[in-house]
């Protein structure tokens, strides 16, 4: 049924969602992915289709920028749409010297600087990690299909401009691959309803160094951390 946020009819989602963050990329996706897509929702220019992949249904829908965002339309689609598959599909910040800018990042876990997540469990750390199963599949199909696919830990933070400080440093020691504002958040709704989920990012700039992507590569550089994505939501 619709909700505050999402207008489609009950049946309109299928059960395994592609989430990026910009509403056009979802339309791109769509458009370059599915066959026969149909939009089933556009409250508030947050667009959402659905076709199908391989003869087999599948929906995309932007999140917008940031856990708060993210974590509403993740949490409607889980209870009202019966939505128990999502991953996030979308551009990370490299900070670790082995990414080059369009190496797909899987996140294994999600460090984070947001409160969304410690309010959860008071007195605990709660460990945002993906489904396992998600992850294996994706690297499955990455090895299978000669993608590089980077696996490893991301920060998840609430700051786009980040103040100098020796935060970012600190879990680049610690073995940290990439930084996005998303995964933690994702990955703490797929615990607390019980459905999957998988970050899957491609990297458009770095944290220290002055090299990124214009704004119409991020929106269009996105085809293997996209393949992958599917690979994984359809194993």
């Amino acid at each position: 049924m619709p909700t505050p946020h999402i207008n489609a009819a009950d049946g309109d989602f299928a059960p395994a969602v592609l989430m990026p963050g910009d509403p056009l990329r979802a339309k791109r996706i769509a458009e370059q992915y599915f066959d026969s897509p149909r939009l089933v929702t556009e409250v508030r220019g947050i667009l959402g289709y659905t076709g199908t992949v391989h003869g087999r249904p599948i929906s995309v829908m932007g999140s917008g920028m940031g856990m708060p965002s993210l974590t509403i339309y993740a949490t409607e689609l889980v209870r009202h749409y019966g939505v128990r598959r999502i991953v996030r599909v979308g551009t990370m910040g490299g900070a670790s010297d082995v990414l080059s800018l369009g190496d797909v990042v899987a996140a294994s876990g999600a460090h984070t600087d947001s409160a969304i997540l410690t309010r959860r469990i008071p007195g605990a750390t709660f460990s945002a990690t993906p489904t396992f199963a998600l992850l294996r599949a994706a690297v499955e199909h990455a090895e299978a299909h000669g993608i590089p696919l980077h696996v490893g830990t991301v920060f998840t933070t609430d700051v786009f401009y980040q103040p100098e400080d020796q935060t970012v440093a600190r879990l680049l020691a610690h073995g940290t691959l990439a930084i996005e504002m998303e995964a933690a958040g994702l990955y703490a709704v797929g615990a607390e309803l019980g459905i999957e989920t998988l970050t899957v990012g491609t990297i458009s700039d770095y944290v220290h160094r002055s090299e990124e992507m214009t704004s119409e590569q991020r929106e269009t550089t996105f085809g293997d951390a996209v393949r992958v994505a599917i690979a994984a939501l359809q194993s």
